[in-house]
């Protein structure tokens, strides 16, 4: 996902959120509060969204790199005389 279209989903949601939070409080300093702790939960998600896959690639890299190793291995036996 861009980080554009992640951002205009993230903006359409905490405006969805202020709404609904002045309407069920109708305090002004409550919506900015809890929109600002949602848009904080949301920025945390999104950082351990993208850390994991990172380094779920990692593994896989990793992985195709131990098997490129073996491949390489066997050669070390080989008599060179």
């Amino acid at each position: 996902m861009s980080f554009v279209l992640f951002f205009r989903g993230m903006l359409l949601t905490l405006t969805a959120f202020a709404i609904a939070i002045y309407w069920l409080t109708g305090s002004v300093w409550t919506m900015l509060v809890q929109t600002l702790v949602c848009a904080v939960i949301i920025q945390v998600g999104y950082f351990l969204a993208v850390l994991f896959m990172v380094w779920r690639n990692g593994n896989a890299g990793a992985t195709a790199g131990e098997a490129k190793s073996a491949d390489v291995a066997p050669d070390v036996y080989h008599n060179h005389f």
